[in-house]
C-alpha cells in the first residue's frame, strides 16, 4: 500500500491514522468545519464610498489652495505694478497709487 496524502485544502487537519484507516476500510470521511455566519456589513461596503468622499476633499482643498494662490499673486503684481507706475492719468485727472505723501 503506498502512502497518499490526503485530498483538498482540510487535509493537514484530518488525524492520519483516521484517514488511512478509512481508507483501507473503505468507509466515508467525514469534515465537520464549523464556521460562523457574517453578522453586518463587509469593510468593502464602507471602503469605497470613503476613498470616493476623502478623493473629493483633496480635490476641493486642492482648489482652494489654487484659488487663494491666485488671489495672493495678483494682489501682489497689483502692489508692484502700482508702485511702479506711480502717477496714472487719464485724461487730465491723474491718480497717484501706493505713493507717499511728501
Amino acid at each position: 500500500m503506498s502512502h497518499r496524502d490526503p485530498p483538498g485544502i482540510i487535509a493537514p487537519h484530518i488525524p492520519a491514522d483516521a484517514y488511512r484507516r478509512a481508507e483501507a476500510t473503505g468507509q466515508p470521511v467525514v469534515i465537520v468545519v464549523q464556521s460562523t455566519d457574517r453578522t453586518g456589513r463587509p469593510l468593502r461596503h464602507y471602503l469605497y464610498p470613503l476613498a470616493i468622499a476623502g478623493a473629493g476633499v483633496m480635490g476641493v482643498f486642492g482648489l482652494v489652495a489654487a484659488f487663494l494662490a491666485l488671489l495672493d499673486f495678483a494682489a501682489q503684481t497689483a502692489a508692484t505694478v502700482g508702485g511702479v507706475a506711480g502717477t496714472l492719468g487719464i485724461g487730465g485727472i491723474s491718480l497717484r497709487l501706493f505713493g507717499s505723501k511728501r
